[in-house]
């Protein structure tokens, strides 16, 4: 029996997003799309799926109904019933008391009882809305050989974004010393680093018992925020064998981790994707994203000048989906997603379109996200001119545009 038939996955997708609204408006953060084809989800999936893990829990809460049919249209082509392999996401439902899920903990501890009925050994517990790639087994290899009652994922970040993230303080054997949650000032640095510090990627590897033991314990708690950054993790560091595993990634050095719980943080890990050599790779045959596969033609660029010489589809520095057309548009450093159409005399440039978008003639779109299925009409501009764009869509602290969908056009 392989390591991985000891452990149980519990995937937290219950978050409202609402740092990455209007995407959110109407699906849940880990069904966003990203990336062209794919859904933020499908990363965290893909590597439980690659890893070898598949009893896998989705926890989901709010404006599911996207993100279960994504996972019922896309993924339970990869798991074996007869093999004791599954997917299942599992809206809140107040089995544990009458109140919704109130924090991370408090989500799994409504759920105590799949790991009751299940009896694995091991708890993996993972986010929905984080872009990396990693192989779990090797952190749980690392919590089983250091005898860990909890181990949690770490990777520096700089200082300036402390107060985004759970901050550690570990001494040299990788046991965690110190924990702070979202620190306003004086986060811990790392030691030879000060302006980088260690923090958590909301990955953590539990002994079930102990996982159980502390969550009845906390549900108990009339104080506690029921999290586990917030209150399970600062109380087992004082009691438990607490580690931290420092995230290698795939390729080694300097491993990619985002959280994209922004709209300017979802958009430039989207333009991360396009670079020559992402750090990102979606390219790697040995680690594939996997995602709903839809049977979209081949991605085509036509008109090679026109009568007028201007008249040219070309894309460059961009990622272009199946079932795409740009019929004499320019697209430049941008993400094309399926079935989208950019039309004669239109540039696009530093843009995500996603699928099914229509762009009309002699448009220019800029530093926008343009939601699904929005048809912009001849001649709209957006990315240009700030005061118009404030008055029409969202605008995040970074100045990208977000266009929304059911827009109307005047």
């Amino acid at each position: 029996m392989s390591l991985s038939d000891h452990v149980d996955v519990i995937i937290l997708a219950g978050g409202r997003g609402e740092r990455l609204h209007p995407l959110t408006k109407d699906r849940a953060k880990p069904a966003v799309p990203f990336g062209g084809m794919y859904r933020i989800i499908d990363f965290t999936l893909s590597n439980c799926v690659n890893s070898g893990l598949k009893r896998i829990y989705v926890l989901s809460q709010y404006k599911s109904l996207s993100l279960n049919r994504h996972i019922q249209n896309g993924w339970l082509p990869f798991f074996s019933t007869p093999m004791g392999e599954f997917v299942y996401n599992i809206p809140a439902q107040q089995r544990v008391g009458d109140a919704w899920y109130e924090g991370t903990a408090d989500a799994v501890f409504q759920n105590i009882y799949t790991l009751q009925q299940d009896r694995k050994q091991y708890t993996l517990i993972l986010s929905g809305d984080h872009i990396y790639q990693m192989d779990y087994r090797e952190m749980i290899k690392f919590h089983e050989e250091k005898g860990a009652d909890l181990t949690v994922g770490v990777v520096p970040m700089p200082v300036e974004t402390a107060d985004q993230f759970g901050v550690v303080k570990a001494r040299r054997n990788l046991e965690i010393e110190q924990f702070q949650e979202k620190p306003k000032k004086n986060p811990f640095t790392m030691p030879r680093d000060p302006s980088r510090v260690l923090v958590s990627m909301g990955i953590y590897v539990f002994d079930t018992k102990v996982l159980m033991k502390q969550l009845v314990e906390d549900a108990k708690i009339k104080n506690s925020a029921h999290d586990f950054g917030k209150d399970i993790i600062p109380r087992m560091i004082k009691n438990s064998r607490v580690f931290v595993y420092p995230f290698q990634g795939l390729q080694g050095d300097n491993p990619y981790w985002r959280d994209i719980g922004t709209l300017d943080a979802y958009f430039e890990a989207n333009m991360d994707l396009v670079a020559v050599s992402p750090k990102c790779n979606l390219y790697d045959p040995n680690w594939p994203i996997h995602t709903v596969y839809s049977p979209y033609p081949p991605a085509k660029m036509v008109f090679a000048g026109g009568s007028d010489g201007k008249r040219i589809g070309m894309v460059l520095d961009s990622i272009v989906c199946g079932g795409a057309i740009v019929s004499g548009g320019r697209v430049e450093r941008s993400i094309i997603s399926p079935n989208v159409r950019v039309n004669s005399y239109s540039e696009i440039t530093n843009s995500i379109l996603m699928e099914g978008v229509e762009v009309g003639r002699n448009c220019k779109i800029r530093n926008t996200i343009v939601d699904k299925w929005v048809k912009l009409p001849p001649h709209t501009t957006v990315g240009y001119d700030a005061e118009e764009d404030r008055r029409r869509f969202d605008i995040s602290p970074g100045g990208i545009v977000v266009v929304p969908r059911n827009t109307p056009f005047d």
